[in-house]
Protein backbone atom coordinates (compact mmCIF):
# COMPACT_ATOMS: atom_id res chain seq x y z
CA UNK A 1 0.00 0.00 0.00
CA UNK A 2 1.59 3.63 -1.03
CA UNK A 3 1.52 6.05 1.23
CA UNK A 4 3.25 9.57 1.67
CA UNK A 5 4.15 8.90 5.78
CA UNK A 6 7.85 7.59 5.08
CA UNK A 7 9.33 10.66 6.13
CA UNK A 8 11.55 11.43 9.21
CA UNK A 9 9.35 14.38 10.60
CA UNK A 10 6.48 13.41 11.87
CA UNK A 11 2.65 13.68 10.22
CA UNK A 12 1.53 16.26 12.08
CA UNK A 13 3.79 19.77 12.49
CA UNK A 14 2.98 20.24 15.74
CA UNK A 15 4.94 17.58 17.42
CA UNK A 16 8.32 19.19 17.90
CA UNK A 17 9.91 19.50 21.30
CA UNK A 18 8.11 22.06 22.20
CA UNK A 19 5.27 20.41 22.37
CA UNK A 20 5.65 19.61 25.87
CA UNK A 21 4.44 20.41 29.23
CA UNK A 22 6.14 23.15 31.22
CA UNK A 23 7.37 20.70 34.14
CA UNK A 24 9.31 19.27 31.86
CA UNK A 25 11.33 21.78 31.28
CA UNK A 26 11.28 23.09 34.76
CA UNK A 27 12.65 19.94 35.62
CA UNK A 28 14.75 19.50 32.86
CA UNK A 29 16.72 23.06 33.95
CA UNK A 30 16.76 22.37 37.56
CA UNK A 31 18.79 18.84 36.48
CA UNK A 32 21.03 21.37 34.60
CA UNK A 33 21.48 23.59 37.40
CA UNK A 34 22.37 20.57 39.87
CA UNK A 35 24.81 18.97 37.05
CA UNK A 36 22.61 16.14 36.66
CA UNK A 37 21.09 16.38 33.28
CA UNK A 38 23.66 13.67 31.85
CA UNK A 39 22.76 11.14 34.59
CA UNK A 40 22.13 7.75 32.86
CA UNK A 41 17.87 7.04 33.82
CA UNK A 42 15.70 4.60 32.41
CA UNK A 43 12.04 5.55 31.95
CA UNK A 44 9.18 2.71 31.44
CA UNK A 45 6.08 4.36 29.29
CA UNK A 46 3.23 1.85 30.70
CA UNK A 47 -1.05 1.80 31.64
CA UNK A 48 -2.86 0.51 35.00
CA UNK A 49 -6.24 -0.44 33.29
CA UNK A 50 -7.67 -2.20 29.89
CA UNK A 51 -9.92 0.38 28.44
CA UNK A 52 -13.76 -0.47 27.63
CA UNK A 53 -13.90 -2.56 30.69
CA UNK A 54 -11.78 -5.29 28.35
CA UNK A 55 -8.49 -7.40 28.82
CA UNK A 56 -7.08 -6.57 26.53
CA UNK A 57 -4.50 -2.93 24.69
CA UNK A 58 -3.72 -3.15 20.79
CA UNK A 59 -0.24 -0.83 20.83
CA UNK A 60 0.07 2.11 18.36
CA UNK A 61 1.77 4.97 17.98
CA UNK A 62 5.27 3.67 17.69
CA UNK A 63 6.19 4.93 14.22
CA UNK A 64 5.42 8.65 15.05
CA UNK A 65 7.73 8.23 18.06
CA UNK A 66 10.86 6.88 16.24
CA UNK A 67 9.74 9.66 13.77
CA UNK A 68 9.59 12.49 17.11
CA UNK A 69 13.10 11.22 17.99
CA UNK A 70 14.96 11.33 14.69
CA UNK A 71 13.70 14.86 14.34
CA UNK A 72 14.31 15.75 17.71
CA UNK A 73 16.10 19.58 17.52
CA UNK A 74 14.66 22.92 19.38
CA UNK A 75 13.79 25.93 16.73
CA UNK A 76 16.00 29.28 17.71
CA UNK A 77 12.20 30.76 18.45
CA UNK A 78 11.19 27.71 20.68
CA UNK A 79 14.56 28.52 22.65
CA UNK A 80 13.68 32.37 23.06
CA UNK A 81 9.86 31.24 24.10
CA UNK A 82 11.33 29.08 27.23
CA UNK A 83 13.60 31.41 28.21
CA UNK A 84 11.15 34.16 28.18
CA UNK A 85 9.01 31.64 30.02
CA UNK A 86 12.09 30.75 32.68
CA UNK A 87 13.87 33.71 32.81
CA UNK A 88 16.39 32.68 35.13
CA UNK A 89 17.44 30.37 32.65
CA UNK A 90 21.46 30.67 31.86
CA UNK A 91 23.39 30.68 28.67
CA UNK A 92 24.81 27.28 28.79
CA UNK A 93 20.91 26.23 29.34
CA UNK A 94 19.85 27.51 26.19
CA UNK A 95 23.11 26.35 23.85
CA UNK A 96 22.49 22.70 25.70
CA UNK A 97 18.87 22.93 24.49
CA UNK A 98 20.48 24.50 21.14
CA UNK A 99 21.98 21.20 20.85
CA UNK A 100 20.44 18.77 22.48
CA UNK A 101 19.24 15.30 20.48
CA UNK A 102 18.38 11.99 20.49
CA UNK A 103 21.34 10.57 19.02
CA UNK A 104 22.43 9.27 22.80
CA UNK A 105 18.79 7.83 23.85
CA UNK A 106 17.52 3.71 23.63
CA UNK A 107 14.22 3.37 23.54
CA UNK A 108 13.09 -0.89 23.75
CA UNK A 109 9.45 -1.15 22.89
CA UNK A 110 6.54 -3.36 21.82
CA UNK A 111 6.23 -4.06 18.36
CA UNK A 112 3.19 -1.85 16.99
CA UNK A 113 0.27 -3.95 16.83
CA UNK A 114 1.07 -5.99 19.47
CA UNK A 115 -1.01 -6.28 22.64
CA UNK A 116 -0.48 -4.75 25.52
CA UNK A 117 -1.16 -5.43 29.03
CA UNK A 118 -1.37 -3.65 32.06
CA UNK A 119 2.55 -2.54 33.95
CA UNK A 120 3.89 -3.93 30.78
CA UNK A 121 6.09 -1.02 29.15
CA UNK A 122 5.14 -0.51 26.02
CA UNK A 123 8.45 1.30 25.81
CA UNK A 124 11.32 1.43 27.75
CA UNK A 125 13.40 5.03 27.56
CA UNK A 126 17.35 4.99 28.75
CA UNK A 127 19.50 7.59 28.44
CA UNK A 128 20.85 11.20 29.66
CA UNK A 129 18.22 12.55 32.45
CA UNK A 130 17.32 15.59 31.01
CA UNK A 131 16.71 14.74 27.46
CA UNK A 132 14.73 11.30 28.36
CA UNK A 133 12.91 13.58 30.54
CA UNK A 134 12.13 16.33 27.99
CA UNK A 135 10.48 13.27 26.00
CA UNK A 136 7.84 12.62 28.30
CA UNK A 137 4.59 14.21 27.38
CA UNK A 138 5.16 14.17 23.77
CA UNK A 139 5.82 10.41 23.91
CA UNK A 140 2.88 9.79 26.37
CA UNK A 141 0.77 11.59 23.25
CA UNK A 142 2.09 9.93 20.25
CA UNK A 143 1.03 6.43 22.50
CA UNK A 144 -1.87 7.01 24.50
CA UNK A 145 -4.71 8.08 22.28
CA UNK A 146 -3.37 5.97 18.64
CA UNK A 147 -3.74 2.97 21.30
CA UNK A 148 -6.72 3.77 22.58
CA UNK A 149 -8.45 4.21 18.94
CA UNK A 150 -6.71 0.83 17.82
CA UNK A 151 -8.25 -1.17 20.71
CA UNK A 152 -11.56 0.53 20.24
CA UNK A 153 -11.86 -0.19 16.49
CA UNK A 154 -10.50 -3.65 17.02
CA UNK A 155 -13.32 -4.53 20.06
CA UNK A 156 -15.93 -3.21 17.17
CA UNK A 157 -13.75 -5.42 14.58
CA UNK A 158 -14.68 -8.21 17.27
CA UNK A 159 -18.15 -7.54 17.63
CA UNK A 160 -19.53 -7.12 13.98
CA UNK A 161 -17.66 -10.29 12.63
CA UNK A 162 -14.48 -10.80 10.16
CA UNK A 163 -16.94 -10.90 7.86
CA UNK A 164 -18.22 -7.66 7.84
CA UNK A 165 -16.55 -4.63 6.47
CA UNK A 166 -15.85 -1.41 8.24
CA UNK A 167 -15.63 1.87 7.25
CA UNK A 168 -14.88 4.78 9.49
CA UNK A 169 -16.64 7.79 9.47
CA UNK A 170 -15.80 9.92 11.69
CA UNK A 171 -13.95 12.98 10.39
CA UNK A 172 -16.44 15.60 11.51
CA UNK A 173 -17.29 14.50 14.72
CA UNK A 174 -13.04 13.79 15.94
CA UNK A 175 -11.74 16.18 18.02
CA UNK A 176 -10.09 18.72 15.72
CA UNK A 177 -8.19 17.95 12.48
CA UNK A 178 -5.55 16.14 14.23
CA UNK A 179 -8.12 13.44 16.19
CA UNK A 180 -9.83 12.97 12.81
CA UNK A 181 -6.59 12.05 10.67
CA UNK A 182 -5.08 10.10 13.76
CA UNK A 183 -8.54 8.21 14.41
CA UNK A 184 -8.26 7.16 10.63
CA UNK A 185 -5.16 6.08 11.00
CA UNK A 186 -4.98 3.88 14.02
CA UNK A 187 -8.97 2.57 13.38
CA UNK A 188 -7.39 1.08 9.95
CA UNK A 189 -3.95 -0.34 12.50
CA UNK A 190 -7.49 -1.76 14.44
CA UNK A 191 -9.31 -3.96 12.24
CA UNK A 192 -11.31 -1.01 10.13
CA UNK A 193 -11.08 -1.06 6.15
CA UNK A 194 -10.93 2.38 5.12
CA UNK A 195 -12.08 5.79 5.92
CA UNK A 196 -14.00 8.40 4.45
CA UNK A 197 -11.09 10.56 5.70
CA UNK A 198 -9.48 11.79 1.90
CA UNK A 199 -6.21 13.43 4.02
CA UNK A 200 -5.69 9.82 6.10
CA UNK A 201 -6.31 8.24 2.58
CA UNK A 202 -3.56 10.48 0.74
CA UNK A 203 -1.04 9.95 3.73
CA UNK A 204 -1.55 6.57 4.52
CA UNK A 205 -2.68 4.68 1.80
CA UNK A 206 -5.86 3.93 3.29
CA UNK A 207 -8.75 2.36 1.19
CA UNK A 208 -11.11 5.19 1.04
CA UNK A 209 -15.18 5.31 0.69
CA UNK A 210 -18.16 7.60 0.21
CA UNK A 211 -21.26 7.93 -1.50
CA UNK A 212 -23.73 11.16 -1.09
CA UNK A 213 -25.72 12.83 1.65
CA UNK A 214 -29.01 14.01 2.73
CA UNK A 215 -28.17 17.34 1.00
CA UNK A 216 -27.24 15.95 -2.13
CA UNK A 217 -30.65 13.90 -2.66
CA UNK A 218 -32.83 17.05 -1.03
CA UNK A 219 -31.03 19.17 -3.95
CA UNK A 220 -33.22 18.02 -6.52
CA UNK A 221 -36.85 18.43 -6.82
CA UNK A 222 -37.93 16.39 -9.80
CA UNK A 223 -36.78 14.57 -13.10
CA UNK A 224 -37.15 18.28 -14.53
CA UNK A 225 -33.59 19.25 -12.59
CA UNK A 226 -32.08 16.57 -14.78
CA UNK A 227 -30.50 17.92 -18.38
CA UNK A 228 -28.65 14.35 -19.56
CA UNK A 229 -31.09 12.29 -20.47
CA UNK A 230 -29.10 9.47 -21.54
CA UNK A 231 -26.37 7.58 -20.90
CA UNK A 232 -23.27 5.85 -22.48
CA UNK A 233 -22.75 1.91 -21.74
CA UNK A 234 -19.64 0.59 -21.74
CA UNK A 235 -18.90 0.12 -25.19
CA UNK A 236 -20.25 3.77 -25.68
CA UNK A 237 -23.27 2.75 -26.90
CA UNK A 238 -26.59 5.41 -25.52
CA UNK A 239 -29.10 4.44 -23.58
CA UNK A 240 -32.15 6.40 -22.16
CA UNK A 241 -31.40 6.32 -18.68
CA UNK A 242 -34.47 8.30 -17.21
CA UNK A 243 -36.66 6.82 -19.54
CA UNK A 244 -35.72 3.31 -18.82
CA UNK A 245 -35.69 4.35 -14.53
CA UNK A 246 -39.02 5.00 -15.34
CA UNK A 247 -40.34 2.37 -17.33
CA UNK A 248 -39.16 -0.03 -14.47
CA UNK A 249 -40.55 2.57 -11.75
CA UNK A 250 -44.36 1.82 -13.56
CA UNK A 251 -43.67 -1.96 -14.33
CA UNK A 252 -42.66 -2.74 -10.27
CA UNK A 253 -45.72 -0.30 -9.57
CA UNK A 254 -43.61 2.00 -7.45
CA UNK A 255 -45.24 5.21 -8.74
CA UNK A 256 -45.66 6.65 -5.09
CA UNK A 257 -42.11 7.39 -4.48
CA UNK A 258 -40.56 10.51 -4.29
CA UNK A 259 -39.81 12.13 -7.60
CA UNK A 260 -36.84 14.67 -6.17
CA UNK A 261 -34.93 11.32 -4.93
CA UNK A 262 -35.74 9.48 -8.33
CA UNK A 263 -33.89 12.46 -9.73
CA UNK A 264 -31.06 12.44 -7.49
CA UNK A 265 -30.07 8.75 -7.84
CA UNK A 266 -30.89 8.92 -11.77
CA UNK A 267 -27.85 11.97 -11.54
CA UNK A 268 -25.48 10.37 -9.24
CA UNK A 269 -26.04 7.32 -11.23
CA UNK A 270 -25.11 8.75 -14.38
CA UNK A 271 -21.83 10.39 -12.52
CA UNK A 272 -20.51 7.19 -11.10
CA UNK A 273 -22.14 4.07 -13.04
CA UNK A 274 -19.86 1.74 -11.61
CA UNK A 275 -20.58 2.89 -8.34
CA UNK A 276 -23.40 3.75 -7.71
CA UNK A 277 -24.24 3.49 -3.77
CA UNK A 278 -27.30 5.23 -2.73
CA UNK A 279 -28.64 6.72 0.47
CA UNK A 280 -32.27 6.01 0.89
CA UNK A 281 -33.53 7.17 4.10
CA UNK A 282 -33.86 10.76 3.18
CA UNK A 283 -37.91 10.28 3.06
CA UNK A 284 -38.94 7.08 3.46
CA UNK A 285 -36.54 3.96 3.37
CA UNK A 286 -39.00 1.10 2.03
CA UNK A 287 -41.74 3.38 0.35
CA UNK A 288 -39.48 5.20 -1.66
CA UNK A 289 -35.75 5.12 -1.13
CA UNK A 290 -34.94 1.31 -2.03
CA UNK A 291 -37.85 1.48 -4.85
CA UNK A 292 -36.29 4.21 -6.43
CA UNK A 293 -32.59 2.87 -6.11
CA UNK A 294 -34.06 -0.01 -7.35
CA UNK A 295 -35.55 1.55 -10.62
CA UNK A 296 -32.13 3.45 -11.57
CA UNK A 297 -30.26 0.09 -10.51
CA UNK A 298 -32.60 -1.98 -13.46
CA UNK A 299 -31.48 0.75 -16.00
CA UNK A 300 -27.97 0.92 -15.29
CA UNK A 301 -28.20 -2.93 -15.63
CA UNK A 302 -30.08 -2.58 -18.65
CA UNK A 303 -26.95 -0.03 -19.35
CA UNK A 304 -24.21 -2.75 -18.81
CA UNK A 305 -23.44 -1.74 -15.58
CA UNK A 306 -23.62 -3.26 -11.77
CA UNK A 307 -25.18 -1.10 -8.96
CA UNK A 308 -23.22 -1.50 -5.64
CA UNK A 309 -25.96 -0.85 -2.74
CA UNK A 310 -27.70 1.46 -0.47
CA UNK A 311 -27.09 2.94 2.44
CA UNK A 312 -29.43 3.12 5.79
CA UNK A 313 -28.97 5.77 8.10
CA UNK A 314 -32.12 5.72 10.45
CA UNK A 315 -34.45 3.42 11.81
CA UNK A 316 -34.41 -0.07 12.75
CA UNK A 317 -32.00 -0.99 11.39
CA UNK A 318 -32.26 -5.09 11.55
CA UNK A 319 -35.72 -4.69 10.50
CA UNK A 320 -34.66 -2.20 7.51
CA UNK A 321 -32.17 -4.30 6.04
CA UNK A 322 -33.85 -7.62 6.44
CA UNK A 323 -37.02 -6.10 4.39
CA UNK A 324 -34.21 -4.38 1.97
CA UNK A 325 -32.78 -7.68 1.26
CA UNK A 326 -36.12 -9.65 0.80
CA UNK A 327 -37.37 -6.60 -2.11
CA UNK A 328 -32.84 -7.18 -3.26
CA UNK A 329 -34.14 -10.69 -3.95
CA UNK A 330 -37.87 -10.47 -4.94
CA UNK A 331 -36.19 -7.68 -7.78
CA UNK A 332 -33.35 -10.02 -8.42
CA UNK A 333 -35.88 -13.34 -9.19
CA UNK A 334 -38.28 -10.98 -11.69
CA UNK A 335 -35.54 -9.88 -12.81
CA UNK A 336 -32.92 -12.88 -13.12
CA UNK A 337 -30.24 -10.97 -11.87
CA UNK A 338 -28.16 -10.99 -8.99
CA UNK A 339 -29.44 -8.10 -7.39
CA UNK A 340 -30.03 -10.39 -4.44
CA UNK A 341 -26.20 -10.00 -3.29
CA UNK A 342 -26.29 -5.98 -3.13
CA UNK A 343 -24.63 -4.02 -0.48
CA UNK A 344 -26.64 -2.98 2.22
CA UNK A 345 -24.49 -0.67 4.81
CA UNK A 346 -25.60 1.25 7.95
CA UNK A 347 -24.79 4.12 9.63
CA UNK A 348 -26.36 5.63 12.68
CA UNK A 349 -24.50 6.35 16.00
CA UNK A 350 -22.93 2.88 16.14
CA UNK A 351 -21.04 1.73 18.80
CA UNK A 352 -19.57 -1.83 20.00
CA UNK A 353 -22.92 -2.59 21.87
CA UNK A 354 -25.13 -1.60 18.76
CA UNK A 355 -23.05 -4.28 16.97
CA UNK A 356 -23.47 -7.09 18.89
CA UNK A 357 -27.09 -6.51 19.50
CA UNK A 358 -27.63 -6.55 15.70
CA UNK A 359 -26.19 -9.92 15.64
CA UNK A 360 -28.30 -10.91 18.36
CA UNK A 361 -31.49 -9.61 16.36
CA UNK A 362 -30.34 -10.72 13.22
CA UNK A 363 -29.81 -8.45 10.40
CA UNK A 364 -28.50 -8.12 6.39
CA UNK A 365 -25.86 -5.47 6.65
CA UNK A 366 -23.07 -6.15 5.28
CA UNK A 367 -20.71 -2.77 5.45
CA UNK A 368 -21.01 -0.74 8.72
CA UNK A 369 -19.97 2.84 8.65
CA UNK A 370 -19.41 4.10 12.32
CA UNK A 371 -18.30 7.54 12.94
CA UNK A 372 -18.83 9.36 16.66
CA UNK A 373 -18.16 6.76 18.77
CA UNK A 374 -15.09 5.23 17.04
CA UNK A 375 -13.28 8.42 16.96
CA UNK A 376 -14.35 10.15 20.49
CA UNK A 377 -14.20 6.71 22.29
CA UNK A 378 -17.16 7.79 23.98
CA UNK A 379 -17.13 4.75 26.28
CA UNK A 380 -13.37 5.29 27.99
CA UNK A 381 -12.04 8.60 26.59
CA UNK A 382 -8.43 8.33 27.79
CA UNK A 383 -6.31 5.00 28.33
CA UNK A 384 -4.33 6.67 31.39
CA UNK A 385 -0.28 6.24 29.72
CA UNK A 386 2.06 7.00 32.34
CA UNK A 387 5.75 7.52 31.94
CA UNK A 388 7.51 6.66 35.41
CA UNK A 389 11.56 6.68 36.37
CA UNK A 390 12.32 3.60 37.42
CA UNK A 391 16.22 4.02 37.45
CA UNK A 392 18.92 6.71 38.06
CA UNK A 393 22.32 5.45 37.61
CA UNK A 394 22.91 2.33 39.20
CA UNK A 395 19.81 2.95 41.61
CA UNK A 396 16.45 1.48 40.73
CA UNK A 397 13.60 4.17 41.88
CA UNK A 398 10.19 2.90 43.13
CA UNK A 399 7.26 5.51 43.28
CA UNK A 400 4.91 4.33 46.24
CA UNK A 401 0.89 4.96 46.74
CA UNK A 402 -2.25 5.46 49.19
CA UNK A 403 -3.52 3.62 45.97
CA UNK A 404 -1.41 -0.13 44.89
CA UNK A 405 -2.93 0.17 41.67
CA UNK A 406 0.21 2.88 41.41
CA UNK A 407 3.10 1.36 42.47
CA UNK A 408 5.80 1.23 39.74
CA UNK A 409 8.16 -1.70 39.92
CA UNK A 410 11.55 -0.29 40.00
CA UNK A 411 14.76 -0.92 37.32
CA UNK A 412 15.61 -2.10 33.81
CA UNK A 413 12.96 -5.01 32.98
CA UNK A 414 12.15 -7.10 30.29
CA UNK A 415 8.89 -9.48 29.12
CA UNK A 416 8.45 -12.05 27.80
CA UNK A 417 4.96 -14.02 26.74
CA UNK A 418 4.34 -17.46 27.38
CA UNK A 419 2.02 -19.67 25.46
CA UNK A 420 0.66 -22.80 26.70
CA UNK A 421 0.39 -26.42 24.48
CA UNK A 422 -3.19 -25.44 23.22
CA UNK A 423 -1.06 -22.28 21.52
CA UNK A 424 -2.88 -19.19 23.47
CA UNK A 425 -0.62 -17.12 25.45
CA UNK A 426 -0.88 -17.81 29.36
CA UNK A 427 0.32 -14.50 30.69
CA UNK A 428 3.21 -12.14 30.00
CA UNK A 429 5.83 -12.22 32.61
CA UNK A 430 8.47 -9.13 33.41
CA UNK A 431 11.71 -10.11 34.81
CA UNK A 432 15.18 -8.33 35.53
CA UNK A 433 17.21 -7.41 32.50
CA UNK A 434 20.13 -9.62 33.18
CA UNK A 435 18.39 -12.51 34.76
CA UNK A 436 17.70 -16.45 32.89
CA UNK A 437 15.25 -16.02 30.21
CA UNK A 438 11.91 -18.32 30.42
CA UNK A 439 12.84 -21.06 27.89
CA UNK A 440 10.81 -23.23 25.89
CA UNK A 441 10.14 -26.82 28.03
CA UNK A 442 11.30 -25.58 30.55
CA UNK A 443 9.78 -24.40 34.00
CA UNK A 444 9.39 -21.02 35.51
CA UNK A 445 7.86 -19.76 38.75
CA UNK A 446 5.37 -16.60 37.84
CA UNK A 447 4.39 -14.90 40.55
CA UNK A 448 1.30 -12.24 41.21
CA UNK A 449 2.95 -8.40 41.27
CA UNK A 450 1.29 -7.89 45.28
CA UNK A 451 0.22 -10.77 46.17
CA UNK A 452 2.94 -13.86 47.60
CA UNK A 453 0.47 -16.79 47.63
CA UNK A 454 -0.87 -16.20 44.44
CA UNK A 455 1.72 -18.11 42.23
CA UNK A 456 2.02 -20.86 39.55
CA UNK A 457 4.40 -22.47 37.41
CA UNK A 458 4.34 -22.41 33.73
CA UNK A 459 5.74 -24.75 31.29
CA UNK A 460 5.56 -22.87 28.14
CA UNK A 461 5.44 -24.21 24.67
CA UNK A 462 6.62 -21.12 22.97
CA UNK A 463 8.74 -17.75 24.61
CA UNK A 464 8.26 -14.81 22.92
CA UNK A 465 10.37 -11.39 23.59
CA UNK A 466 8.31 -8.40 24.11
CA UNK A 467 10.76 -5.96 23.89
CA UNK A 468 13.21 -5.01 20.78
CA UNK A 469 15.70 -2.39 20.42
CA UNK A 470 13.76 0.01 17.91
CA UNK A 471 15.83 3.09 18.43
CA UNK A 472 19.52 3.62 19.49
CA UNK A 473 20.94 6.77 18.50
CA UNK A 474 19.08 6.31 15.35
CA UNK A 475 15.81 3.78 13.97
CA UNK A 476 16.74 0.33 14.35
CA UNK A 477 14.51 -1.03 11.61
CA UNK A 478 12.81 -0.01 8.51
CA UNK A 479 9.41 1.77 9.29
CA UNK A 480 6.28 -1.50 8.65
CA UNK A 481 3.74 -0.92 6.40
CA UNK A 482 0.08 -0.01 7.76
CA UNK A 483 -1.42 -2.79 6.28
CA UNK A 484 1.28 -5.40 8.03
CA UNK A 485 0.66 -3.71 11.31
CA UNK A 486 -3.13 -4.38 10.90
CA UNK A 487 -2.40 -7.95 10.10
CA UNK A 488 -0.22 -8.36 12.51
CA UNK A 489 -2.51 -6.70 15.33
CA UNK A 490 -5.50 -9.04 14.05
CA UNK A 491 -2.95 -12.04 14.40
CA UNK A 492 -2.18 -11.42 17.95
CA UNK A 493 -5.82 -11.01 19.08
CA UNK A 494 -7.26 -14.31 16.96
CA UNK A 495 -4.20 -16.04 19.50
CA UNK A 496 -6.02 -14.86 22.70
CA UNK A 497 -8.71 -17.64 24.37
CA UNK A 498 -11.95 -16.88 23.89
CA UNK A 499 -12.89 -15.48 27.51
CA UNK A 500 -10.12 -13.19 27.28
CA UNK A 501 -12.06 -11.10 24.45
CA UNK A 502 -15.81 -11.79 25.76
CA UNK A 503 -17.44 -8.18 26.43
CA UNK A 504 -18.95 -8.97 29.86
CA UNK A 505 -17.01 -10.23 32.57
CA UNK A 506 -13.78 -10.81 30.47
CA UNK A 507 -11.17 -13.43 32.22
CA UNK A 508 -8.38 -11.22 33.18
CA UNK A 509 -5.18 -11.93 31.63
CA UNK A 510 -2.32 -12.32 33.87
CA UNK A 511 0.98 -10.66 34.21
CA UNK A 512 3.33 -12.19 36.43
CA UNK A 513 7.02 -11.03 37.92
CA UNK A 514 9.61 -13.72 37.91
CA UNK A 515 11.06 -14.87 41.50
CA UNK A 516 13.47 -12.51 41.42
CA UNK A 517 11.79 -9.67 40.37
CA UNK A 518 8.60 -10.31 42.85
CA UNK A 519 11.50 -10.25 45.48
CA UNK A 520 13.79 -7.09 44.44
CA UNK A 521 10.30 -5.28 44.20
CA UNK A 522 9.21 -6.04 47.62
CA UNK A 523 12.60 -5.47 49.30
CA UNK A 524 12.33 -1.62 47.55
CA UNK A 525 8.96 -1.38 48.96
CA UNK A 526 9.86 -2.43 52.55
CA UNK A 527 13.05 -0.41 52.46
CA UNK A 528 11.11 3.16 51.02
CA UNK A 529 7.89 2.64 52.72
CA UNK A 530 8.08 4.99 55.92
CA UNK A 531 7.33 2.92 59.20
CA UNK A 532 4.42 4.86 60.95
CA UNK A 533 4.99 5.66 64.55
CA UNK A 534 1.65 5.20 67.22
CA UNK A 535 1.54 7.03 70.81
Amino acid sequence: MLSKEDNVKPVNGYVKPLLTDLYELTMAYAYFNADRHEDFAVFDLFFRKNPFGGEFTIFAGLSEALKFLQDYHFEDDHIDYICEQLPQCSDKFRSWLKGLDCSRVKMNSLREGDLAFPRIPMMRVEGPLGICQLLESTLLNLVAYPSLIATNAMRMRLAAGKDKKLIEFGMRRAQGPDGAVSASRYSYLGGFDGTSNMMAGYLFGMPVSGTQAHSYISSYTSIDNISEKTIDDPDGNKHEFIQDALKYRDELGFNNTNDGELAAFIAYAHAFPSGFLALVDTYDTLDSGIPNFLCVSLALKEAGYDPVGIRLDSGDLSHLSKRTREMFKEVGAKYNNDFANLKIVASNEINEETLRSLNQQGHEIDIFGIGTHLVTCQKDPSLGCVYKLVQVRDEPKIKLSEDIAKMTFPGRKEAYRLYGEKGYPLLDLMIVVGEEKPQEGKRVLCCHPFEEAKRTYVIPSKVVPLHNIVWEGKPQHESTPADEIREFAMRQVDSLRKDHKRPLNPTPYKVSLSEKLFKFVHEMWRKEAPIREMR
